[in-house]
Formats: structure tokens, sequence, C-alpha cells
């Protein structure tokens, strides 16, 4: 397949109808969603409806047998008026139900699949645990086996999409090579990942965060105490349950990359407005090179960091070796994304300043970005490991 940034008539069409239901839909009820923090369970079935949860998975299974660069291009319109809601398209399918889509048996797809891809219901991703923060492979939540069941304890934090009332179940790392009698782990541990449906028994969801952005986005703590699923909860291999999960971060960073394309192609459009209707000094401020300046830079980073993502979901979507393509898309876009909002805010001056325009949550939204999926530091490590620098 050779290489373009051509969109075929399908995927043009597919931008339009998102680009149509977020203006329609999601950008009347944006603000106040952020100034309340609701998560609109509405919204999100609606969205279920256009099939945008089942993108990139078969229709066998519920799906809309499409590509992941077309869940990208959903996540980048949705993101271009709401980033919570962005994001909650981002984990709902590329952490929440592609573990099960890329590890799961045929019996797992076939009872789990079909509601994530219609967006009745949700899925987590628990990886992340309150020692570890970017150490992903300092794990302290174990599971052990005992007859045809497996008792998980330990934490996860930073988890999205598992509090809300459509949450189904949250898939976990655990260490599962424990000794019986001290629980102290091996020297290498062993991890296996799981399936914990909402309700087990011992399973506790924490109380939301309250958060500097990504206010209408839900996020937790969860919390396992002799919890307990049956053996057939297991989601892949035994022992292979962190190399899994690092593969399903290499496609969210192509992801996050085009939630980020999002937040900076929103200010591009709020900018442009305002440019033409404020004034100062008798004429439109985008007159100015001060502010036109500003925006064409804007639009060199949106155009670079699109580029970026298509570039990887290419590589991703035909085989090929794409971890350092995700790694350098995500990169560049969320500190793009991150100086977009911070120019954006400046053009508005004042009124950048408050959360009634949609670039003060643009702002606000933009430096998770710089974090999850693994933070700048962690992107450049993987960089510069790729490039055959020495560990």
């Amino acid at each position: 397949m050779a290489l373009s940034f051509d969109l075929t008539p399908e995927q043009e069409e597919l931008k339009r109808l998102v680009r149509q239901f977020a203006v329609d839909k999601v950008a009347p009820r944006a603000q106040d969603m952020n100034a309340r923090s609701e998560f609109p369970v509405d919204l999100v079935q609606q969205m279920g409806k256009l099939g945008l949860f089942g993108l990139p998975f078969p229709e066998e299974y519920g799906g809309s047998g499409g590509t992941f660069l077309d869940l990208c291009l959903a996540i980048e319109e949705i993101g271009r008026v709401d980033q919570s809601l962005g994001i909650t398209l981002e984990a709902g399918v590329g952490l929440g139900a592609a573990p099960v889509w890329e590890f799961g048996t045929e019996e797992q797809k076939r009872r789990y699949l079909p509601e994530l891809a219609s967006g009745q219901k949700l899925a987590g991703f628990g990886l992340t645990e309150p020692g570890g923060g970017s150490d992903a492979g300092g794990l302290r939540t174990t599971a052990k086996r005992e007859g045809d069941h497996w008792v998980i304890n330990g934490s996860k934090q930073f988890i999205t999409n598992v509090g809300t009332d459509i949450s189904e179940f949250v898939t976990i790392t655990a260490v599962t090579n424990v000794p019986p009698s001290s629980g102290a782990t091996k020297a290498v541990p062993e991890v296996t990942n799981f399936i914990v449906p909402t309700g087990t028994p011992g399973y506790t969801i924490g109380k939301g965060y309250r958060k500097v952005g990504w206010h209408a986005s839900d996020t937790r703590d969860l919390y396992f105490e002799d919890v307990r699923v049956p053996a057939e909860n297991q989601l892949g291999e035994e022992g292979r349950g962190f190399a899994n999960f690092l593969k399903i971060l290499d496609g969210g960073r192509i992801a996050i990359s085009a939630l980020a394309v999002g937040s900076i192609q929103g200010c591009i459009d709020e900018c442009l407005r305002y440019a033409h209707e404020r004034e100062a000094f008798g004429k439109p401020i985008g007159s100015y090179q001060t502010i036109a300046f500003k925006i064409a830079d804007m639009q060199v980073q949106v155009e670079l960091a699109r580029h970026a993502y298509y570039y990887a979901a290419w590589l991703m979507m035909n085989g090929k070796p794409f971890k350092r393509a995700a790694s350098t898309a995500k990169l560049y876009s969320s500190e793009a994304a991150v100086t977009a909002a911070r120019e954006a805010c400046q053009i508005f001056g004042g009124y950048g300043f408050t959360t009634e325009y949609p670039v003060g949550r643009f702002y606000q939204d933009a430096k998770i970005l710089e974090i999850g999926e693994g933070t700048s530091e962690v992107q450049r490590m993987l960089i510069a490991r790729d490039l055959g620098l020495p560990n």
C-alpha cells in the first residue's frame, strides 16, 4: 500500500459526520459540562449510535469494520470542540476495548465487544499505580491462583471511564508469580492481565479527582481487596500482561496525538473568528502581525502534528514498525497543543483567562496531553532507545 495523506471519500464523510455532531450536539453543552464536571452519558451513547466506539472493530463483534485511522479522525473532530469527550472516546476504544480485541479469547470478544462497540458500555485500562507513575514496571498489584479463581489485591491510579453509570469492567495488570508463603514477588515479576467487572466484591472505585482539566471526563482510583475473578477472566497469556499493555499504549499514543491535533485545530478555529471580530486601535486584531504570526505558527504546528499521526497510523495499519513514529507524533503534537493553547489565550487577552471561551478550556485540558499515555520524558527516552543510544 502506497503512502498517501489523502483521505478516502468514506473518511472525508466520516469527518464531516463527526464534525457536524460535535458542532450541533457537543459544542452547545461543552462549557456547562466543564463547569459542572458532568460526565455526559447521553452524548457518549449518541456517539455509540453513530458507530464511533466500534470504528476499528469488525462487524461480527458489533463494530463498524473501519480502520484505526478512522478512529483517530473521529477523536480529532470531537477533540476539536471538547477534549473531555475526545478522551472518553479515545480511552473507551483505544484503552478499554482494545485489550479485549487484541488479546481476548473468542468467547471474551463475543461477550464484551458488542456492548463496548455500541457505546452502551465503557471499559477502563488499569495500568498506572500510586507508587509507579511513569515506572509502569513497578507493579505492586498481585493476583494469586486459588483453584478456578484468581484473587487480586492492590490498587490503580488515574484510570479513565471506570466510575460512570455505564462502566462495565476494567482490564488490569497484576503480578502473578507470587510465592504463596511470603507474598513477595520474585526478582523478575511475571505480569498477567485480568478483566474485573464493575460490582465484583472487594473491587472499590474511588471518588473522582478535582482536575485542572478534562473536567467532563471520568478519572478514578481503584482498590482491590481479595477480589476473586474466575479463571476465564484472565486476558491473554499468563506472564505476557506487561508486554501486551505496552502494545496497547503504542497505539494509544497515536490516538492521543489525534486528540492533541483536535485541540490545536480548535484553537485555530476560535482565534480566526476572534481575529476578525475583535478590534483594537480601529482595526481587526488579525490585521496586526503580532496576532497573525501567532495564528500562522499554530497552522504550521497543526499540519505537522496531523501528518505525524497519519504517518504513525499508516505504519501501524500496514504492519510496519511504528513505535518510534507513535512516540514522535505524541511528543510533538502534545507539546504543540500546550503552546497553541497558551498563545490562543494570549490572543483573547483577559477573555482567554476565563472558561467562558473555548480557548480557556483548551488551555486547561492541554497539559495532560504531555503526561497521559507516557510523559514527554518517556517519549524522548523511547525515541533515543530506538535510535540505538545506550540505556
